[in-house]
């Protein structure tokens, strides 16, 4: 018996574009299509991958992912995420002219990883509709089960975006790759991108206890402005800073659910029995112009 396609993903629909003409997507069963004859099948998992071309190699390979699953799980990126969800919260996200008649409240999460955060949201903000963007499949499968009504999408987001136009009403980018044209596209007027990223000390006792582990640009407000500032226009921000005591376990993960995954040999991490290091993350704000 063929399974239904997630409620999310159905819900999602009206909003999805073909990533290979942009054509409006439909759905037969358990496959998305267009009317140029492009079809994507969901996954068993309840994801549909909408990528196209070469695939990525950006995204967390299956141990990250496991590895960032385990770590968000143990709640130590709390602060964080309650950071997140308060410059996300529809009163500060509040479009003056009003959101399209008829629209459901829509939050994408570019990079979602395995949709903590946006659980998390989703949770917090009953009705809004979650639609979570990532190219690691086992991600998008941690994702597809965190909340129902999260839709978990394949997606690259250093292309253009398989949402249609004014279609969400906030972007989250939490430690993510940034698309600013493509987030401003997609937004609604009134529209809020979120964004979280480390501050230089960031993890630094870890940084020092791990030498590979990939740095901090000391440059990343500078290139993060320049980026932004064609697009959108700087808000509020929240400065989180908080001491995190992580067993040897949880702090393997913390190294191992991001890009310094690449660069060192989890049995030579050498980390001790507990560890106490700073989180350390700027979120901010920004409206479309």
């Amino acid at each position: 018996m063929t399974r239904p396609l997630p409620a999310a993903l159905l819900a999602a629909l009206p909003l999805l574009r073909c990533p290979v003409c942009a054509l409006p997507l439909d759905a037969r069963e358990r496959t998305l299509g267009c009317a140029g004859g492009h079809r994507f099948d969901a996954a068993r998992g309840g994801s549909v991958s909408l990528l196209s071309g070469p695939a990525p190699v950006s995204g967390d390979d299956d141990d990250m992912a496991r590895a960032r699953d385990r770590f968000l799980a143990t709640g130590a990126y709390g602060p964080l995420r309650d950071a997140v969800l308060d410059l996300a919260a529809p009163e500060v996200c509040a479009d003056p002219d009003g959101s399209p008649v008829g629209a459901r409240r829509t939050v994408l999460d570019a990079g979602c990883g395995s949709g903590w955060y946006l659980a998390a949201l989703l949770a917090e903000q009953p009705g809004t509709l979650g639609i979570g963007l990532d190219t690691s499949t086992r991600s998008l499968r941690f994702a597809a089960r965190a909340h129902e009504d999260l839709a978990a999408i394949g997606a690259d987001l250093f292309s253009r975006l398989p949402l249609a136009d004014a279609s969400v009403d906030v972007v989250l980018d939490v430690f993510s790759p940034r698309n600013p044209p493509e987030f401003a596209r997609m937004l609604r007027p009134g529209g809020r991108l979120v964004v979280a990223r480390p501050a230089p000390d960031h993890l630094a006792e870890l940084r020092e206890t791990v030498p590979a582990m990939v740095g901090i640009d000391p440059r990343k407000e500078e290139r993060l402005a320049a980026a932004l500032d064609p697009h959108f226009t700087a808000g509020p921000e929240i400065i989180v800073r908080a001491p995190l005591r992580l067993g040897a376990e949880a702090a393997a993960d913390l190294v191992l659910m991001t890009p310094s995954a690449r660069h060192v040999d989890p049995a030579a991490l050498g980390l001790p029995d507990e560890l106490e290091v700073t989180l350390s993350v700027r979120v901010s704000a920004w409206t479309v112009r």
